[in-house]
């Protein structure tokens, strides 16, 4: 048999006919020694690791349950950004996605239809705003004048702290065909406005508020007062007599107007 070259000393020095035995004793411990790093703890582990590696993400999914809430929030923003811009029924769930900078399989991911979107924003974002109306007529059960004067400066600090709210509200609520007016309709029905009501009727007869009120009107003239003008705010910004108006310029108009009319205030 031919002598194999080899440059391991072992190998050179061995008679002739033991150097393929040494050689192949050389392999085994070779192979021996890189079983026996493969077991050693390290090495374990990051095999075990590599083991159970976590499957590949699937697109569109959140990378992480830490982000989840912000995501959905983000859409949530999106859809309300885009709903008072162009309505509820015109709005697309892959417009909403992108509005989000999202991709439509994570807008599926959170909400499988506009139904769903809409009944989530209904219960986390305007029932909330609708609870902390009412809370001014609560807290003033004796006191028209405050309770409207409260409910005043409220409308017009949720407009300013959610600039969507004037034009979906005028876009959704006060005018015809109106989705969300609907939808908000079928979900409370309509309980706290006569409640409402029947607290202005009460002050009429008590002397406590002008007699000659209609009370069926007097939200809708609030609202008028506040909403609408807060909702052409972006308009103003270049008419000279008006760019100067804000939020807290408006309430106090309605307010004056409200109380006080459009007679010279009273001397006190």
């Amino acid at each position: 048999m031919a002598r194999i070259p080899s440059d391991d000393p072992a190998v050179k020095n061995s008679p002739p006919g033991t150097a393929t035995v040494k050689a192949s004793n050389s392999s085994k411990r070779s192979v021996k020694a890189v079983s026996a790093d493969s077991t050693s703890p390290a090495n374990a582990a990051t095999s075990a690791t590599s083991a159970t590696a976590t499957p590949a993400r699937r697109p569109g999914r959140p990378t992480g349950a830490a982000r989840g809430p912000e995501q959905r929030a983000r859409l949530l923003d999106a859809a309300l950004a885009l709903f008072a811009r162009q309505g509820i029924v015109e709005t697309t769930l892959g417009e909403i996605a992108g509005e989000a900078g999202f991709t439509p399989a994570m807008m599926h991911y959170y909400f499988k239809t506009r139904d769903q979107l809409l009944d989530v924003l209904i219960d986390e974002r305007f029932a909330p705003l609708r609870a902390g109306l009412g809370v001014p007529f609560q807290e003033n059960p004796d006191d028209p004048v405050a309770a409207i004067t409260q409910l005043t400066q409220r409308l017009v600090r949720v407009a300013s702290d959610h600039p969507w709210f004037p034009p979906l509200w005028v876009r959704e609520v006060i005018s015809d065909g109106g989705l969300l007016r609907q939808r908000m309709q079928e979900r409370f029905g309509d309980a706290h406005q006569k409640a409402s009501l029947s607290s202005i009727a009460r002050w009429q007869k008590e002397g406590r508020l002008n007699a000659g009120l209609e009370p069926a009107l007097v939200f809708v003239t609030l609202l008028g007062l506040t909403i609408l003008p807060l909702a052409t705010l972006k308009l103003w910004r270049n008419d000279p007599l008006r760019r100067n108006v804000g939020g807290e310029e408006i309430a106090r108009h309605a307010v004056a107007l409200l109380v006080q009319g459009i007679g010279p205030k009273k001397a006190d």
